[in-house]
């Protein structure tokens, strides 16, 4: 009965500590554009924590200095496996929360594409280029880069486009000096329609840097100093879907050669180490990015 007891308080005790380390986990979770709250709610998220805590030292106490029984024992285990039952509950609500909003912003997005012939599925392209190459970053690279706002940021930065003309947009052939200059508005005309979202505040300068160059030779001129490495990341699976996808104006280039072009633009106009590591990346991982409503 008492090794009955012991080992049931213990492992209830693993559960805990188990509980906690989630937790923590899940908080770090609840800092993207989807679930960010308010103060009161970091709070709250706080109070949660330490009670999680102190319910670990009240395992730890009664199992070495106090004297349970085996109800007091049921007890203790059967809490730590209720809150372990409810936290997987809760990340499960959360991550179907989520991924229904990711479904929800692909449709969206994809009314924009819609209006231009030559968008067809490119902003989920660019999605899904920008994801792997974060994905094969060093560690430290994603430090400050949540990856779902990341993931939002580069599925909405041409949402802008719905404030640009469609004689424009469906121009089947390149622009005047007039009409790249309202072209290059969109960046900007994006971040005013997503500004009303608070949440979003974080990845607004994504969104809207997305087109800078290293050089300050970008759209609105900003130095590389103010370009947000998020922008940086989304700026280079923008150029390489650019240039991968077929346009009413140009034809499709291959995998290799836009590497080589891209290359070739580093450290004027992209990042020189992120675009070493996109090279790095297997041209078979990249070609898995192609949307099917993409031509390539």
């Amino acid at each position: 009965m008492v090794n009955m007891v012991a080992v049931m308080i213990a492992v209830g005790a693993i559960i805990m500590v188990t509980n906690i380390y989630r937790y923590i986990q899940f908080m770090k979770s609840t800092r993207d554009v989807l679930s960010s709250g308010v103060s009161q709610d970091r709070i709250w998220e706080l109070i949660a924590l330490a009670l999680l805590i102190f319910f670990l030292i009240g395992y730890i106490f009664v199992g070495v200095l106090g004297k349970p029984d085996l109800m007091v024992a049921g007890i203790l285990f059967g809490g730590s496996l209720f809150v372990a039952i409810v936290m997987t509950l809760l990340f499960r609500l959360v991550k179907t929360v989520k991924d229904n909003c990711i479904n929800i912003a692909e449709t969206l997005i994809g009314v924009v594409d819609a209006r231009d012939p030559n968008l067809k599925g490119h902003s989920r392209y660019v999605r899904n280029v920008t994801m792997l190459l974060y994905d094969n970053l060093p560690a430290q690279n994603r430090e400050g880069i949540n990856r779902v706002s990341l993931e939002f940021a580069a599925l909405m930065h041409d949402v802008g486009k719905l404030g640009i003309p469609e004689q424009i947009l469906n121009k089947p052939y390149p622009l005047s000096d007039d009409e790249w200059e309202i072209m290059k508005t969109h960046p900007r005309l994006g971040v005013n329609i997503l500004k009303p979202l608070g949440s979003f505040s974080e990845i607004l300068p994504w969104i809207e840097y997305h087109h800078e160059r290293l050089s300050g030779n970008g759209y609105y001129g900003i130095p590389e100093s103010q370009i947000p490495y998020a922008a940086k990341i989304i700026a280079v699976a923008d150029t390489y879907a650019a240039i991968t996808m077929r346009r009413s104006y140009k034809p499709p280039r291959a995998h290799e050669e836009a590497v080589k072009i891209m290359k070739e633009v580093s450290g004027e106009q992209l990042d020189q180490e992120l675009v070493d590591i996109f090279c790095s990346i297997p041209k078979i991982d990249l070609l898995a990015c192609v949307p099917e409503t993409v031509e390539v």
